[in-house]
């Protein structure tokens, strides 16, 4: 009886697989993940191209000599690594992992039935997803898409453009789409040119046309699986609220319950909001997670950010309990005007927050054009761009490796905790070459740059 048996299991066993007959809890999809981090050239190039420095020296010597990397929570991948991938696909947020970033970003918003996606703006599908190229959904968009129209001696009359929203479609319609590299061709005179037109340069699309998109519960199960902290973030609603009866507080707290539900302990957990109303009310009905939360802020005038009537109160949000204050990284860092050299300085706002006891995170690395070029907005405190009040001097930035110098400028002397990136290898190297021995030394040394690169 015993042998029979063993050979019905036996039996069985094969006819299973003959059939290949599928687990009934299939588990996530495949993630071909490295077990090591993987940088990548672009660190390597960067030290390359930085001019002779004793911190050029360093990191050099650091390339030379170590032969792994670790994730280093310092390196925040802003929505994902979307230098090369998606914005805010899959692919991106295991780019992300594979390059060291220890913190990963999902931008939080709705759909049409209230279930919480991961996208940069509620109203930004038309760019970032293929929806204008799918009949069945492109009818749904807020505003369908209209041609750009030129006068008769050929200049642009109107732009073309498109509103696609995620709250025009339901969660099943959006996980439909394909992620593509954020743009658009404001000058398209049809719907394929506007979709596929308008990436920026210095970003790739040999990566564009397969991404995966993500709601915020597939971002919890594949940040989990790739061992990795997460920050979401609240993003301001485009549609009146409430919206269908789903206000904000029930938005701000379906993002803590969809963690709590997956339980995600709120320490790996960086929440996060431009809107300081939902950062109060992570501290007071969330404050395990609200502790940990971010107060974004943007200058409402890029121009004048160095106008200390339109910051915050530091003190005053301290007071409520906000930890971390997480602005632009060229509000952090100015230039000395009062030197024949150009020096790097801590900016006044800098300043102001270490004095309220704030954390700083900052943003975004690598979300900008060629240094050579001046690196455009995010360097315009340093770039000549947008200068301090009084003799205006030249900038710092001239050449791409000049990206360790402000890095190194902003971790060392301003202090701050993380930066966000979007190809986070660049900060992942920083600071796994920059020992706490490398980094007391280093700040032994004053940096002086000639305006003359």
């Amino acid at each position: 009886m015993l042998c029979f048996i063993r050979k019905m299991f036996a039996f069985f066993l094969f006819f299973y697989s003959v059939l290949a007959i599928p687990p009934m809890c299939p588990i996530n999809e495949d993630i071909v993940y490295s077990a090591n981090v993987q940088l990548g050239p672009r660190p390597f190039y960067l030290v390359n191209d930085m001019k002779p420095s004793p911190l050029k020296d360093i990191l050099a010597e650091c390339a030379r000599t170590r032969t792994t990397y670790q994730p280093s929570e310092q390196s925040m991948g802003h929505r994902g690594s979307c230098l090369f991938f998606p914005e805010h696909s899959k692919q991106s947020y295991e780019g992300a992992a594979n390059l060291g970033a220890g913190v990963v970003e999902c931008d939080v918003t709705f759909t049409k039935d209230k279930e919480l996606v991961c996208r940069h703006s509620q109203c930004d599908l038309h760019s970032s997803t293929d929806i204008l190229l799918r009949e069945d959904l492109a009818s749904l968009c807020s505003q369908p898409f209209v041609p750009a129209t030129f006068g008769f001696t050929g200049h642009r009359l109107t732009l073309a453009s498109a509103k696609c929203c995620t709250s025009d479609i339901t969660l099943k319609q959006f996980k439909t789409l394909r992620a593509k590299m954020d743009g658009v061709n404001d000058a398209a005179t049809n719907v394929t040119q506007y979709v596929w037109g308008g990436i920026p340069t210095w970003r790739t699309d040999l990566f564009e046309s397969n991404g995966t998109v993500m709601s915020h519960l597939d971002s919890i199960h594949l940040l989990k699986q790739l061992g990795v902290k997460m920050i979401p973030e609240l993003k301001k609603p485009l549609v009146p609220m409430p919206f269908d009866g789903f206000t904000l507080e029930d938005f701000a707290q379906k993002i803590i319950d969809e963690y709590v539900m997956n339980e995600v302990p709120a320490d790996m957990v960086y929440p996060q909001s431009l809107l300081p109303d939902v950062i109060y009310y992570w501290l007071e009905n969330a404050p395990d997670f609200g502790r940990n939360a971010l107060y974004l802020w943007d200058p409402v005038d890029k121009k004048d950010f160095r106008n200390s009537a339109l910051w915050p109160d530091f003190a005053e949000i301290k007071s409520k309990g906000v930890t971390t204050f997480s602005p632009p990284m060229y509000t952090l860092i100015d230039l000395d005007n009062s030197s024949q050299f150009c020096c790097p300085i801590i900016s006044d706002l800098a300043l102001r927050v270490k004095d309220a006891g704030l954390k700083i995170k900052t943003w975004t690395l690598e979300r900008s054009g060629s240094l050579y070029n001046g690196g455009g907005m995010y360097y315009q405190s340093v770039n000549g761009q947008v200068p301090a009040k009084g003799e205006r001097v030249h900038g710092i930035i001239s050449r791409d490796g000049d990206v360790f110098t402000i890095l190194h400028f902003l971790f060392q002397y301003v202090g701050i905790a993380a930066m966000f990136s979007d190809w986070p290898s660049t900060v992942t190297f920083y600071t796994n070459c920059m020992s706490q021995e490398t980094h007391n030394y280093a700040n032994r040394i004053f940096y002086r740059f000639s305006s003359n690169k």
